[in-house]
């Protein structure tokens, strides 16, 4: 019944052009997912949050899966979930490729009746997540509430930049209402986002595609941009 209920929302939202479709960006960053990214994603979370293994981590908003993979990989015990029912579905592909499992289902990172069945932990990582609730601080205390004591609360959220963050929520807005005007928008995008850093590179490493082919985080600079 909830997860019927949370999948209904969802689909209400994407359809009418309020919430991006992230799990269809998730499963087309599948097909890039590799042991070197894989890789890539763990030496960055061992980076930021040290030894993890034995430590319980949640990983909110897991999209695709690959930081509850990471976490898995390092010696964690790991639970995971996401609003979106096609990122659940690709975090699960995830597990079966790389022969490993996890608890990870459809939630709210708002629906606290929900949060409170999954206990607390060590660790609550949340990267690129909270501000898409459309209540980003009632999220974080419910991510608060999660945490043991002595445990970590990990996030990443967007910076409020003034007339530059409402410009970029108008253009956000555009794209999901607006099938005809994607290409548009995301050609435009690449120019004023990915054009610098390769003239960049060009000049200062000799490597124009230093930054596009980077894995931060083991991620992808074209689905970042999609995102």
């Amino acid at each position: 019944m909830y997860a019927s209920h949370m999948h209904s929302d969802h689909s209400q939202e994407v359809a009418c052009g309020r919430r991006f479709a992230f799990g269809k960006n998730w499963r087309r960053f599948l097909a890039t997912v590799s042991a070197e990214r894989v890789s890539g994603a763990e030496q960055a979370l061992s980076g930021m949050l040290g030894d993890i293994r034995g430590r319980t981590f949640l990983d909110v908003g897991c999209g695709a899966g690959l930081s509850s993979l990471a976490a898995h990989r390092l010696g964690a015990d790991v639970q995971g979930f996401d609003f979106d029912p096609e990122s659940v579905a690709c975090a699960t592909e995830l597990q079966r490729r790389f022969g490993c499992s996890w608890p990870v289902q459809e939630g709210s990172a708002l629906d606290v009746a929900f949060l409170r069945r999954l206990g607390t932990f060590d660790i609550v990582y949340s990267w690129g997540v909270l501000h898409h609730t459309g209540a980003m601080w009632q999220a974080l205390e419910n991510m608060v509430s999660l945490v043991r004591p002595n445990g970590t609360l990990f996030i990443s959220i967007y910076n409020d930049q003034g007339w530059t963050s409402k410009a970029w929520k108008s253009v956000k807005q555009l794209y999901n209402r607006s099938d005809l005007l994607k290409p548009v928008i995301v050609a435009a995008a690449f120019v004023l986002l990915r054009v610098p850093a390769v003239a960049r590179d060009t000049f200062t490493l000799g490597n124009p595609l230093a930054t596009l082919t980077g894995r931060k985080r083991g991620m992808s600079s074209w689905h970042d941009l999609l995102d």
